[in-house]
């Protein structure tokens, strides 16, 4: 990565002349330089490697995309978008420390990521304070748009260069209690979260809903996640009589946990969120996870029109990773920012301005576009305005949609 004005210099004596080719570089009055258009860098931060990887890559793969398509189709004239992706292995740590170099790195215009809720609360200040926009296609904590206090009623908006293109658990949790108690008939449940950021405030939304309808919660508790050796939490299951267990967190528990209660001899589903809604979930839960739920955001991306292409562009660019759940909501963080870059270059004579980091997280509250998941525009706390949600079962292999919707009132 490199410094704000990209200058590809190339030096040769050749016929005693001295040639020069600029690539993307602007001066500090926002003039490109001579012979080309400035580029700019659309960076990604995801888990990579380790055990979310199977979300994180599908993240990377479809924001590369979209930056290449944007490159193709010369979609912003006199723009070149280059693409970085950097891995934060689900850790927050790792995460503080990508925003760093992200911010110091003048070039990078816009980021999409990260996955989990609990690592974008180590990066929002960094960006924010550098003013560098942020788009994540898979938080779904309330209190990054909203503040801590969002449950109470008192909604703040910390960030302003914070948005995403997932709703959030605020929707979710609560859709998945009116599914379960009004057309799945549970009425019991046990709780469990993994104590972190995002599996705890489901939980919590989720125990809300299900409790005002008349569901009865038979007990509660919280695992360590780098365990994996749940025999306590399930002794408590199967003995509280619940007839489902709701489960906050992501598949790398959830498979395992699953797998130990239908062991012990607690035959009855667990349900979770959007992290738990990939294949792998499936291969870690065994043949016992059949008849398994759970919740994602949006619409199933392959049954979308609008999707129809980027699932072919997809398999054309040869990714042997899946675009997995969020790929879609990554295109579309990616072109939400580079929709935004065009706004600005146009607005600007052409030109990209010097204060193009702040200009553009203006231009991002304003988008308005179809993307791959449906209308892509964003409220005043940077949520997406698209609340629909889909329930899924797990059939065979993988999970299976059952029903699309909205949360009821």
């Amino acid at each position: 990565m490199r410094q704000r004005s990209l200058i590809a210099v190339t030096a040769a004596l050749t016929a005693g002349a001295l040639t020069l080719t600029a690539c993307g570089s602007r001066d500090d009055s926002g003039k490109t330089a001579e012979g080309g258009g400035a580029t700019v860098v659309i960076a990604v931060d995801a888990p990579l490697t380790g055990d979310l990887s199977a979300l994180g890559l599908g993240i990377r793969n479809s924001a590369e995309l979209a930056v290449k398509q944007a490159n193709e189709k010369k979609y912003v004239k006199g723009i070149t978008f280059k693409f970085e992706a950097l891995d934060d292995q689900g850790q927050a740590s790792s995460g503080q420390q990508n925003a760093t170099k992200l911010v110091a790195n003048k070039d990078v215009i816009g980021v999409v990521g990260p996955l989990n809720s609990s690592v974008s609360e180590s990066m929002q200040k960094v960006f924010d304070d550098a003013k560098l926009v942020q788009i994540s296609p898979a938080n779904t904590s309330p209190s990054l748009t909203q503040g801590p206090k969002w449950a109470t009623g008192q909604k703040t908006r910390t960030y302003k260069s914070y948005f995403r293109t997932a709703t959030t658990d605020a929707i979710q949790g609560p859709f998945a209690a009116q599914y379960l108690f009004n057309k799945a008939g549970k009425k019991k449940v046990f709780i469990i979260d993994d104590k972190k950021t995002y599996g705890a405030g489901l939980a919590g939304t989720f125990k809300g809903e299900f409790t005002k309808l008349g569901g009865t919660v038979a007990g509660e508790g919280h695992i360590d996640a780098e365990t994996k050796d749940f025999s306590a939490i399930v002794t408590q299951v199967k003995s509280s009589g619940a007839d489902v267990v709701y489960y906050g967190g992501e598949y790398p528990a959830g498979g395992p946990l699953s797998k130990q209660i239908k062991a012990a001899g607690a035959k009855i589903p667990l349900v979770g969120g959007d992290g738990i809604k990939d294949k792998k979930y499936v291969e870690l839960a065994g043949a016992g996870a059949a008849g398994d739920l759970c919740t994602s955001v949006g619409a199933p991306v392959e049954t979308l029109p609008s999707a129809k292409e980027f699932v072919a562009n997809y398999k054309k660019a040869g990714y042997k990773d899946d675009y997995s759940a969020y790929g879609g909501y990554s295109y579309d963080s990616a072109w939400a920012i580079i929709e935004a870059v065009k706004k600005v270059v146009e607005g600007n004579g052409g030109k990209l301005p010097t204060d193009a980091r702040a200009k553009v997280i203006e231009a991002v509250q304003g988008v308005s576009f179809e993307g791959v998941t449906g209308k892509v525009s964003f409220d005043e706390f940077g949520d997406a305005t698209n609340k629909q949600l889909t329930v899924y079962k797990v059939e065979g292999p993988d999970f299976k949609a059952v029903e699309s919707g909205t949360l009821g009132s």
